[in-house]
């Protein structure tokens, strides 16, 4: 590290340590946060310091290697998207250990990236609960955030939910039901798809494919989404 590099790290890490909350780590805890090393400060504070430090991307790489939960989040906040290699995202997709760490890599920097959309299926069959996670919050961050995308992007997903739909494990399950709840608010032909594959879904003979889809289909169909999109 350089003198400059060194002098905010440290200020960082001292940072940290003032607003350190273990009743905070606690609560973390209950709600499936559990990294091995965290100083519980809360995401509003991480926003905070990430915006007063900027885009800096070789700090962010020495943030993440310090691996803790507060470093790897802030990593992912003020690294720059264009300069991320593809390489540097399947090393850092490697370390998802709880849901957390992974929606915020997702939704600070890997959905900004030239890679999303490849990774977005690539992730979607990986085997790994929270690398496969990633790949389906991938396809609901660009829901959200990709409004130029056409739908002919967005469909290409659906035969994915379909296929993971009978995946079990939490993690996974609720990121399959957040695309196809995020997909199916975007426009009204999005909305009448998500719709038709979700019926599909819930004829499936699995407990977690009629989960999936009851949710889903509880959202979608409500007046409230109905109005907003015909609007």
């Amino acid at each position: 590290m350089n003198d400059d590099k060194k002098t905010v790290y440290s200020e960082i890490i001292a940072k940290l340590k003032s607003l350190s909350n273990p009743k905070a780590v606690e609560g973390m805890a209950r709600y499936g946060i559990t990294p091995k090393h965290t100083f519980g400060v809360s995401l509003p504070n991480l926003r905070k310091i990430a915006k007063e430090i900027g885009k800096y991307r070789e700090l962010a790489l020495e943030l993440w290697n310090t691996n803790t939960r507060e470093t790897r989040i802030l990593a992912s906040m003020i690294d720059e998207p264009k300069m991320v290699t593809e390489q540097q995202i399947e090393d850092w997709v490697k370390k998802f250990n709880y849901w957390e760490i992974c929606d915020q890599c997702c939704m600070n920097l890997f959905e900004k990236t030239e890679f999303v959309y490849q990774k977005a299926i690539e992730w979607s069959s990986r085997e790994e609960e929270f690398i496969k996670r990633a790949g389906f919050v991938l396809m609901a961050r660009l829901a959200v955030s990709n409004k130029k995308a056409d739908d002919a992007e967005f469909e290409e997903f659906f035969f994915i939910i379909k296929r993971e739909s009978i995946d079990s494990r939490n993690y996974v399950k609720k990121a399959v039901n957040w695309a196809l709840r995020q997909i199916g608010k975007r426009n009204i032909a999005l909305n009448q798809e998500a719709i038709r594959i979700s019926q599909e879904i819930q004829k499936i003979d699995s407990k977690i494919s009629r989960w999936i889809a009851s949710d889903a289909l509880r959202e979608l169909t409500s007046d409230a989404i109905q109005k907003r999109l015909k609007a």
